[in-house]
């Protein structure tokens, strides 16, 4: 046995060497009247201190994260720039002396264009199968989660793929300069951008990024156009005539030292936004654009886009353990560890779990088209594994040694996967596979001991 733990350990030493010798660097003054309104804005102005105090602690999380989703910085901002919508001591639904800046609302349209823009020029200046139309037949099936209605969506004719890439070039590229002219064409970008968000949701898990994006759309929209949404109380109702009324006599509010403050904050705001955004607007124009980055420590105005390549096969990592004392017995019984979404039983329908977001399963999704050296946080899952460690089974939806001893060896297996033809599949069956090879060798915790130390990572107990 403790030849198999230093060969184990020699075979990983070995691979990593090669691999680093391969690698290159690829108040308003309003003042409450009584007790019970002193504490009604009280709460108002609790929901702007929460949305600024979330912002700064998503920002001190995030720096501490290794890999960092696109989405969780387009939350950062839309954050940010939710700060100043929020009327700090308004009592009414209808604040007469702080309705939302224009500014403020311009920021949010400005990121939607952003957003969309980038996600269509970086497919444009990306992967060929963007220019000629074929993206759509591989996407469904590599996505990263793939939901049930990608295998359905998977399975459309081709002149349906070719209709949505289409679609998607239009909807990314042309829709988003609808922003500029003028309110109806405005609310026909918000319109389109809201149902192409739908589409994503329903045919994908991409965790929350779609209903985020829907987000700043709405903002396309202005009150007439939303107004049926919500109630029409009596209240709320009367305070918008009577200010429609006083509008039209001529008659505007006086200003108060808070009103001139909150204006003076929102053109701050929109010269930072505009002097932030120089550098970002630059590197859409760039024909070596940089998706997902930021050019400020605090993410106020981010770049974005998806999917500028799409992986044509999709490859899964598959961590099986077993209990034999010799891992190259062609007896040994080796069982798999099943994640709570990424595919792995063939028989499992893929799941739904969209505004949720399971990091370990998509981690697992880029690890497949890497190398267990380029993704070495796979090795300390297998060491966690070993050990039964509570915390990695957690995130798991299956341990095939629960209530038993704890695996000898784990290994980790490389598969090709492909959904199955809709009544032609083996009968139950969702997916069908066929092993590529090792993904990385079989290891023990006696083995993993000096790859742990080296990478000061704490050893689980033997």
């Amino acid at each position: 046995m403790a030849t198999h733990s230093e060969n184990s350990e020699s075979i990983l030493r070995k691979r990593r060497v090669e691999t680093s010798k391969k690698t290159t660097t690829h108040s308003d003054d309003n003042t409450p009247n009584n007790e019970e309104d002193t504490c009604k804005a009280k709460k108002k102005e609790l929901v702007t201190l929460q949305t600024g105090t979330y912002w700064l602690t998503r920002i001190v999380l995030l720096r501490s994260i290794a890999f960092i989703y696109c989405w969780e910085s387009q939350l950062l901002e839309t954050g940010f720039l939710g700060i100043f919508l929020c009327p700090v001591w308004s009592l009414s639904q209808v604040p007469p002396r702080c309705p939302p800046s224009l500014i403020s609302i311009w920021t949010f349209r400005w990121l939607i264009v952003r957003i969309m823009l980038g996600a269509g020029l970086i497919k444009i200046r990306g992967d060929r199968c963007w220019r000629d139309l074929t993206c759509m037949d591989y996407h469904y099936e590599t996505q990263p989660v793939p939901n049930p209605m990608s295998y359905y969506m998977h399975q459309s004719p081709w002149w349906f793929h070719r209709f949505e890439v289409l679609s998607n070039h239009f909807i990314e590229l042309i829709v988003p300069l609808f922003t500029f002219l003028g309110r109806r064409m405005c609310m026909v970008n918000g319109t389109l951008q809201i149902v192409f968000q739908v589409t994503l949701i329903v045919s994908g898990n991409l965790s929350f990024l779609n209903w985020l994006t829907i987000v700043p759309s709405l903002a396309c929209f202005d009150d007439a156009s939303l107004g049926f949404l919500f109630s029409s109380g009596r209240g709320a109702k009367q305070a918008v005539l009577d200010l429609q009324a006083e509008e039209a006599a001529g008659w505007t509010p006086k200003p108060t030292r808070g009103m001139l403050f909150r204006r003076v904050v929102n053109v701050a705001l929109g010269v930072l936004i505009g002097y932030l955004s120089v550098p970002v607007v630059l590197n859409l124009l760039s024909s070596k654009q940089v998706m997902n980055t930021s050019f400020d420590p605090l993410r106020i105005v981010n770049t974005y886009g998806a999917f500028g390549s799409i992986t044509k096969e999709r490859t899964e990592v598959i961590l099986q353990g077993t209990l034999n004392e010799d891992p190259k017995d062609p007896e040994a019984v080796w069982e798999e560890y099943q994640f709570l979404c990424k595919p792995g039983d063939l028989t499992r329908r893929p799941c739904l779990i969209s505004p949720y977001h399971y990091r370990l399963d998509w981690l697992m999704w880029f690890a497949a088209f890497q190398t267990y050296e380029q993704s070495e946080w796979v090795i300390h899952i297998a060491g966690r594994l070993l050990a039964n460690d509570t915390s990695i089974l957690s995130l798991m939806e299956y341990n095939p040694f629960q209530g038993r001893d704890n695996p000898r060896w784990v290994r980790g297996e490389h598969f090709k996967y492909r959904f199955t033809l809709p009544g032609s599949g083996p009968q139950g069956k969702w997916w069908v596979r066929k092993r590529i090879g090792a993904y990385f060798p079989a290891v023990d915790l006696v083995a993993l001991r000096g790859y742990f130390k080296s990478r000061n990572w704490p050893h689980p107990d033997l």
